[in-house]
């Protein structure tokens, strides 16, 4: 049976900020880091076969404290980066809101009609995303497989993956180093865990 970990990255400036990041390299806070680090001891208690990444710093950063700590090495793959948002990237959601409004109604009450402004639209952020994540299932049959991603494009992936239409995307809530199991067993993908932080307990 293969076993797929999502992995959303750890916490950065803009996560803290509110602002659309998407494209856009922002590095990880130290949170950030220390959220990695103690996923990556959690993960230590799996046997962990293979890490994949997004491209951007957020991720990889994420994906290598994983990769030092298990002894595996990263292999990024662009089709896992976070959607771009175009002319979002970079603004606070209350100056979206102000300067954008109609689009920004659209994203938030039917996200799989937006077309913001200069980015991607969110049924090819899942249809990247999810070529990505079949060529890795195929490539790493009966291994456990951990890929670092963004929030948008895992809840897009997860509503893929379990046939759920993306209407749904504002059902499913993705928190930083957060940890998604699917196994893929001879009937097709299980969704076993979802948006799992309990490593983060004991942080102040």
């Amino acid at each position: 049976m293969t076993k797929l970990y999502l992995v959303r990255h750890g916490q950065t400036k803009w996560n803290i900020e509110s602002r659309a990041q998407g494209s856009k390299n922002v590095e990880l806070t130290d949170e950030g880091r220390n959220q990695a680090i103690l996923l990556a001891e959690r993960m230590k208690n799996y046997r962990i076969d293979a890490i994949y990444s997004s491209d951007l710093d957020r991720a990889y950063e994420t994906a290598k404290i994983l990769g030092n700590t298990l002894n595996i090495e990263v292999k990024k793959i662009d089709g896992l980066r976070e959607m771009s948002f175009g002319e979002w990237e970079g603004l606070t959601n209350e100056e979206i809101q102000k300067d954008y409004k109609e689009h920004y109604t659209v994203w938030r009450n039917d996200p799989h009609k937006a077309n913001i402004p200069g980015g991607e639209k969110l049924l090819d952020v899942q249809k990247r995303g999810l070529a990505a994540i079949y060529r890795i299932v195929k490539e790493n049959k009966n291994k456990n497989i951990i890929v670092v991603s963004h929030g948008v494009t895992i809840k897009s992936i997860i509503l893929g993956v379990m046939d759920i239409d993306l209407s749904y995307f504002y059902k499913i809530r993705q928190d930083n180093t957060s940890m998604n199991l699917i196994e893929y067993k001879s009937y097709g993908p299980v969704l076993v865990t979802l948006n799992n932080t309990s490593h983060l307990e004991n942080m102040k």
